[in-house]
């Protein structure tokens, strides 16, 4: 069901515009994304796709398409530049109990942004439309109207909502009247790819994510599928190197090799800068747009991925008249606290960690938050904890054993919200079959009984406690509490709750 006839209008796609539209498309909710370019961009930008953007990119439907032009990788070294010895790598195979997908992707943006745009092409076949570029909007009541500049002239577009995913010179946000606040580093960073052999011909054997820090000059090697990028700094006012300079900086990092050949290169201003607002009415802010993350450790493009995690299954439960309009405000509450506190401060602790300020610490913690899953949504914001798993943290990906074979919980609750009873199956505890639209109730036990998912060893046990467990379409804890009989009444009341509809 969709309470409105107009679609959603995605402004921009980019990888965020783009991931956005397919969580929209996999929530059954019409889009249309406007472009302002002709073509998808070329610029030589973000590379590594961290495990919970492939975690949402599994979710949408995705990631197939996706690994297919990647290169996988298991291990985030760091190196002395000095010596060329490691300090330490943060090895993601510690995650395996954790997600389905305990390791990160090296692909070029400019080559991920066509596989996505393909993917939606053949989900919602005209969603992408090239050469539309956003001039102003309208908001009304019941919706928003665009107006958009063609090589056809002026055109109007009729919208539901409209959301922002039109990078770091946001139209959106000027519109809006959003401020950007925060500080721009003095230092710019120098992104180049080039071609050479560090694997045969003149092996290195470096982590194909490795960080090397220097108090003089750090730099960052990564191993793309067809070329290596290094990054590195540069001085405040000093001009763009040239091609034969890139290719000089990069024979004094990894020592003299045959051939280097400069694909291409990327000189970008580093910000840390925080849109004031995300959200006026129907209009919101996502990725870019509304945050400016240093890209180090892969914070950039990965932050705004969150954004699209976060805000479609909203507009879903809303359109489909599951939930009333105040699930909306959730989405900025959410994901400001990320943007700011989390890979903001994990972007100054990048820095420190490069120029040697300071001491990275590698293991289990070090992976989740490396990889972003360990942050944790909601006003009581941190990085990764220990213990049993609760309101706000992203859940584990456990897996269970439903009627046809194994599942994982995730998958279970990709259009849900899914209450796990944990408990004792052979004493067939009583679930209602009458649960308000876009509830699930299961119980999960390692006795099998019907309507229950098998869990042999009480491995979901063992991590939650004897509880019951709310969790979102998007995989993020809404709610905990000790098991009783009569729990599935607290969660049906916690779940009108959750999407504004009683208390």
């Amino acid at each position: 069901m969709n309470t409105s006839d107009r679609p959603v209008a995605v402004i921009g796609a980019g990888p965020v515009g783009l991931i956005t539209a397919l969580g929209l498309v996999a929530h059954d909710v019409p889009v249309v994304v406007f472009e302002a370019g002709d073509v998808l961009s070329a610029d030589t930008r973000a590379g590594t796709v961290l495990t919970r953007t492939l975690e949402v990119l599994d979710r949408y439907g995705a990631l197939g398409p996706v690994l297919e032009v990647s290169l996988r990788l298991d291990e985030i070294g760091e190196v002395d530049r000095a010596t060329g010895t490691s300090t330490g790598s943060v090895l993601l195979s510690a995650l395996a109990d954790e997600t389905r997908f305990p390791f990160v992707v090296n692909v070029p943006q400019h080559e991920l942004e066509p596989v996505l745009a393909g993917v939606l092409s053949e989900r919602a076949p005209g969603a992408l439309r090239m050469g539309h570029r956003l001039v102003d909007f309208v908001q009304h009541d019941d919706g928003v109207t665009l107006q958009l500049s063609t090589s056809d002239g002026i055109v109007e577009f009729e919208a539901a909502y409209a959301l922002g995913c039109d990078g770091g010179r946001s139209t959106v946000r000027e519109r809006l009247g959003a401020r950007m606040d925060g500080h721009t580093l003095e230092q710019r960073y120098v992104l180049v790819d080039l071609v050479c052999d560090l694997d045969v011909e003149n092996p290195r054997d470096y982590p194909y994510l490795a960080y090397f820090g220097d108090r003089e000059e750090w730099m960052v090697l990564v191993r793309q599928p067809h070329c290596w990028r290094f990054v590195f700094p540069l001085a405040p006012g000093r001009p763009e190197p040239s091609a034969d300079e890139l290719r000089d900086r990069a024979r004094h990092f990894v020592g003299e090799v045959e051939s280097v050949e400069v694909l291409d290169s990327n000189v970008y201003t580093v910000h840390h800068r925080v849109a004031s607002s995300w959200r006026d009415r129907r209009v919101f802010l996502l990725g870019d747009a509304a945050h400016l993350i240093t890209p180090m450790w892969a914070l950039g493009l990965n932050t705004g991925v969150l954004d699209a995690s976060n805000l479609p299954w909203r507009l879903a439960w809303v359109l489909r008249g599951w939930a009333a309009a105040g699930l909306l405000e959730g989405y900025e509450a959410e994901q400001r606290p990320v943007a700011v506190h989390g890979s903001g401060a994990m972007a100054e602790a990048a820095r420190a960690v490069m120029s040697r300020r300071s001491d990275s610490v590698a293991g289990w913690r070090d992976a989740m938050t490396r990889t972003l899953l360990g942050v944790r949504l909601g006003a009581d914001w941190s990085m990764t904890r220990t213990g049993p798993p609760q309101v706000g943290d992203r859940a584990p990906d456990l897996r269970v054993f439903g009627p046809r074979g194994p599942v994982h919980l995730h998958e279970l609750c990709r259009d849900t919200f899914l209450a796990l009873h944990l408990t004792d199956a052979r004493r067939r505890p009583f679930l209602p079959g009458d649960d308000p639209a876009g509830l699930r109730q299961v119980v999960v036990s390692r006795w099998d009984a019907p309507r229950a998912y098998f869990d042999p060893g009480d491995a979901v046990r063992e991590r939650f406690g004897e509880v019951v467990v709310l969790l979102r379409p998007d995989a993020h804890i809404a709610h905990v509490e000790p098991w009783t009989a009569t729990s599935w009444q607290s969660v049906r009341a916690r779940y009108l709750q959750e999407v504004r509809l009683e208390g």
